[in-house]
C-alpha cells in the first residue's frame, strides 16, 4: 500500500469519527440516521455474502434481524420474569445479559437458523429460491407476531419493552457522557459502537473474498455444474454462505434492539427484507465499497426526504399524503440509478481488466 493510499485511509477514518460530532449541532435527529444507517451497512454487508458472492437470491434475511432483535430483548428485558413464574424464582431481578456475551449469542443462534433455511432450499435456485426464502421471512415475522399464546414468549403483536441500553466497559450508552468538557449524547455513543462493528464486519468480509471459501462461493455464483465437476461441495458451501450472512443479520438485530429499547414484528416486515436486497443490488453486487454505499444511501434517503416530502405535500395542497411522496421520490431514484447504472453505483472491476491492471 503507497502512501497516497495511507493518507486516503487516514483521512476516512478521521471524518467518520468526526462526523458524529458535526452531526450534533443540526440535532441528533441526524445522529440517529447515522446510527441507523450503520446497522443496514452490517446487514447489507452479511446479505450480500449470500446474495453478491454465493449468487443465492435470499427475500427473507429481515428474518435473522428478528431472531437476534428477539434474543436480545428476551435476555435484556423483565419480560420473562414477568410471564413465568419458575423463572422468576431463578431470576427475580430478570435476566440483564452482558453485551459481550449477547453478541457471540446472536451471531451463532442466527447463524443455526440460516443453516435451517438452507438445508430445504440447496436445490432451488433462481426465482423459486426467491419466493422460498421470502416464504421464510413472511414465516418468522408471524411467528413473532402469534407468539403470544397460549404461552406467551414474545408478547406478540405488543412487542418488548423496557430492553436493557447497552453497556460497554461500565459506560451506559443511554447516558450522556462528558469527555475533556465535551458533551456527548448518546446516540453519538452508540454511533462508534456501531462503527467499531462496521469495521469488524468489513475486515470479515475482505478476508472471506479473497479466501478458498469466497472463491468458492463466487464459482457456485458463476456455474453451480462447473464448480461441482472441480471437486468444490456445493452443499456445505451454500449453507455456509447462509450461516455466515445470518451472522452479521443476528448481531445487527441485537444492536437494533438495545438502541430502541424496544423490538416488535413491524420492524421486521416484508419491505425490510426487499429494501436490504435492494441496498445489495444497488450499491453492486459482490463489491464491498459499493454495498456499503448503497446500504448507506438507502438507508438515509427515505429520513432526509422527509423534508423534502413536507414542502411538496404544501405544493399540492395537502392533497397527497407525506409519506406516499416520500415513497415515490425513493421509487423514483432507484429506476434511475437502475437504468444509468445497471451494474450497480459502485460495481466491482471487471476480472479481467483487474487482472490487466496488475499486469
Amino acid at each position: 500500500m503507497n502512501d497516497k493510499k495511507i493518507l486516503q485511509w487516514i483521512l476516512g477514518g478521521l471524518a467518520l469519527l468526526v462526523l458524529p460530532l458535526l452531526l450534533q449541532y443540526f440535532g441528533n435527529a441526524w445522529v440517529r440516521i447515522a446510527d441507523l444507517a450503520l446497522l443496514y451497512v452490517m446487514l447489507a454487508l452479511g446479505l450480500n455474502i449470500v446474495v453478491g458472492y454465493a449468487g443465492l437470491l435470499d427475500l427473507g434475511y429481515v428474518a435473522f434481524y428478528a431472531v437476534g432483535a428477539y434474543m436480545f430483548g428476551l435476555m435484556a428485558s423483565p419480560h420473562l420474569s414477568e410471564t413465568f413464574e419458575w423463572f422468576n424464582a431463578l431470576f427475580p431481578e430478570g435476566l440483564h445479559t452482558s453485551i459481550w456475551l449477547v453478541i457471540p449469542l446472536a451471531a451463532l443462534l442466527a447463524a443455526v437458523t440460516g443453516v435451517l433455511l438452507g438445508i430445504p432450499v440447496l436445490k432451488l435456485r433462481g426465482d423459486y429460491l426467491a419466493i422460498v426464502t421470502l416464504g421464510f421471512g413472511e414465516i418468522i415475522r408471524i411467528f413473532m407476531n402469534n407468539l403470544d399464546h397460549p404461552v406467551n414468549i414474545t408478547n406478540g403483536p405488543k412487542g418488548i419493552g423496557q430492553i436493557d441500553s447497552i453497556k460497554v466497559f461500565g459506560f451506559d450508552l443511554a447516558k450522556r457522557q462528558e469527555v475533556f468538557g465535551y458533551d456527548i449524547s448518546s446516540v453519538t455513543l452508540y454511533y462508534y459502537l456501531f462503527l467499531a462493528l462496521v469495521l469488524i464486519t468489513v475486515l470479515i468480509c475482505f478476508r472471506l473474498q479473497d479466501s478458498r471459501i469466497g472463491r468458492a462461493w463466487m464459482a457456485i455464483r458463476e456455474d453451480e455444474i462447473a464448480a461441482k465437476a472441480m471437486g468444490i461441495n456445493v452443499r456445505n458451501m451454500k449453507l455456509l454462505a447462509f450461516g455466515m450472512g445470518a451472522t452479521f443479520g443476528g448481531v445487527s438485530g441485537a444492536m437494533f434492539a438495545g438502541f430502541q429499547g424496544f423490538v416488535s414484528p413491524e420492524s421486521f416486515s416484508l419491505m425490510e427484507s426487499v429494501m436490504i436486497v435492494a441496498m445489495v443490488v444497488l450499491g453492486g453486487l459482490g463489491h464491498i465499497p459499493g454495498v456499503i454505499l448503497g446500504a448507506v444511501l438507502l438507508a438515509a434517503l427515505p429520513e432526509v426526504l422527509r423534508y423534502v416530502a413536507g414542502p411538496l405535500q404544501e405544493l399540492t395542497g395537502g392533497r397527497l399524503d407525506a409519506a406516499i411522496l416520500r415513497q415515490l421520490l425513493i421509487a423514483s431514484a432507484m429506476i434511475v440509478v437502475m437504468l444509468m447504472r445497471p451494474r450497480g453505483l459502485w460495481p466491482s472491476p471487471e476480472h479481467g481488466k483487474s487482472l490487466a491492471q496488475k499486469g
